[in-house]
């Protein structure tokens, strides 16, 4: 843990101290009560959910909702001990163009072990407990990516339809929960998925529904009409913590965080009004409720999630580190812009009192900011869970209206370059998927036969099969072998890259 001379371990008998350096908790910790139980403590919760309801806090309301977290992953220890030294608070920096900030925050009151399965459904069980949520990243759901639906064959998924009792899964975990109150006579809690997924309410209920016809189908008829899972757009660009934002704090702010959040100030969060066991006035502290997410969810997916993609792999080719630098770059920049005003942006629907292009700019000034270190290598990463999320229903959209899609067969293209595992230079890159083995291996196929790529028909789906996007994506990745990064990128804004 990085410390300066003057800084001070952050941890409740620190607070009065911290106060003069950093926002604290404008309330009193002891008399929060736990109301949600949140799968996934990440930066990206913290940030966020936790960011949300510690303004709530702050103004006087709501105390009986605060968090217990829970770790499935054995990597989820190290979190849960860094946050158990310090009284579960966390610090968390703002940091936009004209200023840096910092507040400590402390909504979460637990944190149960990885592995401790009867800990975490006693929990989830208990009355008090009347949110459940999650953060667990796009590949944590057990989707097939061709099909986009629940994959009931997963191992994972396997194991805990024949071992119910003893689950490994979130999924399994909150089936054990319903499975408990449902017997006891406890209303069930509401299931609510933070993740950047189309639908994600659905997907959530998809996962649990699936794995409960496969040991209980009277259990998983009782969820479907008796669980909520409302679908919900969550957004803020949260970079990964590493010993540069420990000693900035420490050295800006005088704390000493063992996980310290840094992030833009920007935030924002759209949710399905569906908690049949209730939730916090969440509504109060910027969160909007609405019928239907779906079109600021598909906004936000394509626009800015997309956007990721399009910039990261070819900024990774060209070995640059930092999101902001990438936006520095007058070609890398350009072809963002492009692709989004040309492709993207006209297949995205229309969203209540929302000017597309407006928000597009928005975009374009969060990923310039210099200030928050925001890593290539991050938004790059997991392409294999992204690009089916993120990337192929524009295509599929266009494809279906007959539309041109060079630009995007051009961004699947660079994916495919990325993963081969070596930028222009020459330079390694290291693994940076789940399945980077696969797609390396089939990477080095697709250079000198294309349609080996596309021909992964678990992350294609029938946009691999169609022919303009097959002849667009091959001329894309030939010229990346042939001419390189820059001057593929030159010739697709000239319009010399045809995608025919």
């Amino acid at each position: 843990m990085e410390k300066t001379e003057n800084s001070l371990r952050l941890h409740t008998a620190n607070l009065g101290l911290l106060a003069g350096r950093v926002t604290v908790p404008a309330y009193d910790r002891t008399k929060l009560k736990a109301g949600i139980v949140h799968f996934g403590v990440g930066n990206f919760h913290r940030a966020h959910q936790g960011h949300y309801l510690d303004d709530l806090f702050s103004a006087g309301l709501d105390h009986d909702w605060a968090i217990i977290g829970a770790g499935v992953r054995p990597s989820d220890e190290a979190m849960r001990k860094a946050l158990v030294g310090q009284d579960y608070l966390t610090t968390i920096v703002e940091q936009d163009a004209e200023r840096t900030t910092a507040r400590v925050i402390g909504p979460m009151v637990g944190f149960i072990e990885p592995g401790n399965s009867a800990a975490i459904i006693s929990s989830l069980a208990h009355p008090a407990i009347r949110v459940v949520s999650l953060t667990i990243t796009e590949g944590g759901y057990f989707i097939d990516p061709a099909s986009g639906v629940f994959d009931p064959n997963h191992p994972d998924i396997a194991a805990d339809a024949a071992n119910p009792e003893s689950p490994q899964t979130v999924f399994g975990l909150i089936l054990a929960g319903l499975k408990r109150r449902r017997a006891e006579g406890t209303v069930p809690f509401t299931v609510m998925s933070c993740d950047n997924l189309p639908h994600n309410g659905r997907v959530t209920r998809d996962a649990v529904i699936g794995l409960a016809r496969l040991f209980d189908p009277d259990l998983a008829a009782w969820i479907g009409e008796s669980v909520a899972f409302p679908n919900g757009m969550v957004d803020r660009i949260t970079p990964a913590t590493g010993p540069r934002e420990r000693t900035m704090l420490a050295e800006k702010f005088g704390v000493t965080d063992s996980w310290p959040v840094f992030c833009e100030s920007f935030r924002q969060w759209v949710l399905e009004d569906n908690f049949p066991a209730g939730r916090p006035a969440l509504e109060k502290v910027g969160v909007q409720f609405v019928p239907d997410v779906t079109p600021f969810e598909t906004m936000k997916i394509r626009i800015l999630n997309g956007g990721h993609a399009i910039i990261g792999y070819a900024a990774g080719l060209l070995d640059t580190e930092f999101v902001h630098e990438a936006m520095d770059n007058p070609l890398i920049r350009a072809f963002l812009e492009k692709i989004e005003r040309d492709e993207i942006i006209p297949v995205v629907p229309p969203v209540p009192d929302t000017d597309l292009d407006a928000y597009f700019r928005l975009i374009e000034e969060r990923f310039a900011n210099p200030k928050i270190g925001d890593t290539v290598r991050r938004i790059c990463l997991d392409g294999s869970n992204r690009q089916p999320k993120f990337i192929l229903p524009s295509i599929a959209d266009r494809l279906r209206e007959g539309q041109e899609v060079t630009g995007l067969a051009l961004e699947v293209a660079l994916w495919c370059r990325y993963c081969y595992g070596t930028t222009d230079s020459g330079t390694e890159i290291e693994p940076n998927d789940p399945n980077w083995d696969r797609l390396q291996k089939t990477a080095r196929e697709a250079r000198n036969d294309p349609m080996a790529w596309l021909a992964m028909g678990d992350i294609f789906g029938q946009v691999g099969q169609a022919e303009a996007f097959r002849s667009a994506f091959a001329e894309a990745l030939e010229a990346l072998w042939r001419e390189g990064t820059e001057t593929t990128l030159r010739r697709y804004l000239d319009g010399s890259l045809s995608g025919r």
